[in-house]
Formats: structure tokens, C-alpha cells, sequence
């Protein structure tokens, strides 16, 4: 009977650190599902969820060896952690185009009138898109994720309350904090948008 099956996460940990493979092998078996589920509610993709799943274990191998590893926490939330920050890392590369929903329904960009045929306003279009990336990503780390993952994602607030391991009323204040702040960064860059959809 392999002992291994027995031991604790952290216990493994310590082994699998101290050379022990089948350790390693073992804290794989034992969260691979859960894992594989808090990236696959994000990428909404089963082969890039596969994709990054792998890539999850092979960073926390490079934590664990290089001695960065912190036991503060617990291996299921570290690793879920890697995982989340990894699908989310996978949307930002993506540079999909957002959009922002609010409360109401309506979106930042549904006062903007681009014709379809118009080669400047696409132009247009596409860089007030990327000023508009470039502003999500200037939000505290906790909001930009929410936001992302809601309006990336289209993942509902109870799916991320799971993945990020905070309340749902967590999840919304977040939401609601990202947003005003979104408004507001908004308005300092003269971006277009009907004041208002953002009006407290």
C-alpha cells in the first residue's frame, strides 16, 4: 500500500521537496479535478483549460523546487490560486475586446455609432477598445479580476465567488468598486459614453 495516500498536503509537499516524486504525483490526483474546474469556469474551453492545467502543476513544480514555496496557506487554495491567475493571464493575451455591462443592461460602448463600413471609425472603434484594456488593467488587482471574469468570462457571480474564494457579496462589492472606478478613469480619458448609464 503506498503511505503517500495518507499524509497531508503539506505533509507532501515536504516530501515531494525533499525528492519524493510519487508525492508530487499525489497532490496532482488529489486536486487536478478542482483545479481543472476553477480555470475551465473561466476559459469556458476544455482543451485550454487542459492546456493550463498542465501549465498550473509545472509552475507550482518551479515554486515548490526553487524553495519559494509558502506554507502559510493551503495547497488546494495555493494552487487553485496559480490556476486562476493563469486563465485569467490567458484572457489578457487574448486581448478579446470587453464589454461592459451595467446594471441596467447597457453597455459602454451601445451610445457609440461606428458605420460599419467606415475604416476610420472601426479605427476609432478599436483604439478607444484599447485605451479601454489599458484602464481595466490599471485597477486594483482584486476589482480588475471580478470584472474580467464577469465580463471576459461571462462567468456568473456565484462562479466567481468559487474561484476566487471570497462571498458573493464580495464578489459584488468588488464588481460595483471596479466599475466606479472604471467611470471615473473613464472620464479623465475622455472616452465616450452617456453619463448617464454611469451615474451613481
Amino acid at each position: 500500500m503506498n503511505t503517500t495516500t495518507q499524509l497531508s498536503d503539506s505533509a507532501l509537499v515536504s516530501l515531494y521537496i525533499a525528492g519524493n516524486e510519487n508525492a508530487f504525483e499525489q497532490l496532482v490526483n488529489r486536486h487536478k479535478n478542482k483545479v481543472f474546474t476553477t480555470i475551465l469556469l473561466i476559459v469556458k474551453d476544455s482543451y485550454t483549460a487542459e492546456d493550463l492545467l498542465q501549465d498550473t502543476f509545472i509552475k507550482a513544480v518551479h515554486t515548490m523546487k526553487s524553495g519559494r514555496y509558502n506554507e502559510e496557506g493551503k495547497f488546494s487554495s495555493w494552487i487553485c490560486r496559480i490556476a486562476h491567475n493563469l486563465a485569467i493571464d490567458f484572457f489578457r493575451k487574448e486581448k478579446r475586446s470587453p464589454i461592459i455591462t451595467l446594471e441596467d443592461g447597457n453597455n459602454v460602448f451601445n451610445t457609440l455609432s461606428f458605420a460599419e463600413d467606415s475604416v476610420e471609425s472601426l479605427q476609432i472603434k478599436e483604439d478607444t477598445h484599447a485605451r479601454l484594456r489599458e484602464l481595466i488593467q490599471a485597477l486594483p488587482q482584486t476589482q480588475r479580476e471580478v470584472l474580467m471574469m464577469r465580463h471576459y468570462a461571462d462567468m456568473s457571480f456565484q462562479e466567481i465567488a468559487e474561484a476566487t474564494g471570497v462571498s458573493i457579496n464580495t464578489a459584488l462589492g468588488r464588481m460595483r468598486y471596479a466599475l466606479i472606478n472604471l467611470r471615473k478613469k473613464m472620464q479623465k480619458s475622455n472616452i465616450v459614453y452617456d453619463k448617464n448609464l454611469y451615474s451613481e
